[in-house]
Formats: structure tokens, C-alpha cells, sequence
């Protein structure tokens, strides 16, 4: 991946996600406070998440169990299969969460071993940010439906969200076109 294209996307994003925050409309906000256990966000997250990660078990090179990776598959998928069973409940957040952590690292390993561009931690940072938020929330999803009714308790509370992320993220597509 180009480090273009691993600053764009992230701020692409952040631009969708500030736009549709800063003119938050009813059904907006009523789709953010469904999403923590909604079943569509579920199999859409969670699902999409799943198959990401037993694609990468798939590809695993034989130095890390890819002489295995029949059985890891197997074993993985009987898991993801079993948590739409036995744990429903905020499967939205932590499919989300596993999707930021998988796809953080081609995002930072497109700027890997880059100094002579410093533009490039500002994309960093918010990656290392949305990292430590993934990690956090995976262990304890209820926490994003904590926030997302704060968020919402007030409509200028999403305003002023959403006016950061698009910030932000006008700044990440500006300085994707700096290289």
C-alpha cells in the first residue's frame, strides 16, 4: 500500500464520520445509539472481522504455525461461529474493534522505517489512538454505549465530535497529498 493511499483512507473516514456527525440528524443518532447490539451491525462487524482474520490464519507461514493452519482455521471459525451464539451482546463493538486492529497494521507499515516525511505522525498518532481505543473497548464494549449516549444526550455534543473528525480528517487528506 502506498503511504498516499494509508493516510487518504484514514482521513476519508474521519471526514465521512465528522460530516455525518456535525449535521447528525435524528436518524443518525438513533442508528449510533442501535449500533452496540445491533444484529445487522453484528454480522456486518463481526462477520466481516471473522473472515478477515481466518484469511490471514489461511496464509500464515510455516515459522508461525503454518504448517497448522488447518486446524487453527477450523478451531477459529468454530469460535466466531459459537460467540453469534453464546455472546451476542456488544458483538457490533468488538467486531469494530477487530476490524481497527487489523487493518491498523498495513496502515502503519506503510510508513514504516519513513523519517524523512514527519507529516506522517499525524496519521500515526491517530492510528496508535484508535489502537489503544480498540484494545480498550474490546475488553469493554458496554463503554462505547456509555459514550454514544452522552454523545447524544445533546446535539452539540455531536456537533463538536463531529466538527474534530473532520477536521482531523481534512488535515489527514491534505498531507496525503504532500508525497
Amino acid at each position: 500500500m502506498s503511504l498516499t493511499l494509508a493516510i487518504l483512507i484514514p482521513g476519508i473516514l474521519l471526514t465521512l464520520i465528522g460530516v455525518s456527525l456535525l449535521f447528525a440528524q435524528q436518524i443518525t443518532l438513533a442508528t449510533l445509539k442501535a449500533f452496540p447490539r445491533s444484529k445487522s451491525a453484528t454480522l456486518v462487524f463481526f462477520g466481516s472481522a471473522s473472515l478477515w482474520f481466518l484469511y490471514n490464519i489461511w496464509h500464515l507461514s510455516s515459522a508461525d504455525f503454518g504448517d497448522y493452519r488447518n486446524v487453527l482455521v477450523v478451531g477459529f471459525a468454530a469460535i466466531a461461529l459459537f460467540a453469534f451464539k453464546s455472546v451476542p451482546d456488544f458483538l457490533a463493538v468488538r467486531g469494530l474493534c477487530i476490524l481497527i486492529l487489523l487493518a491498523a497494521m498495513p496502515l502503519l507499515m506503510a510508513g514504516y522505517m519513513n523519517y524523512e516525511h514527519p507529516l506522517i505522525y499525524f496519521q500515526k498518532g491517530f492510528l496508535y489512538v484508535c489502537i489503544s481505543l480498540a484494545l480498550w473497548l474490546g475488553a469493554q464494549p458496554y463503554r462505547l454505549r456509555d459514550f454514544v449516549e452522552f454523545i447524544t444526550h445533546k446535539k452539540s455534543r455531536a456537533g463538536v465530535l463531529g466538527g474534530i473528525s473532520l477536521a482531523y480528517g481534512l488535515l489527514l487528506i491534505v498531507v496525503s497529498f504532500t508525497y
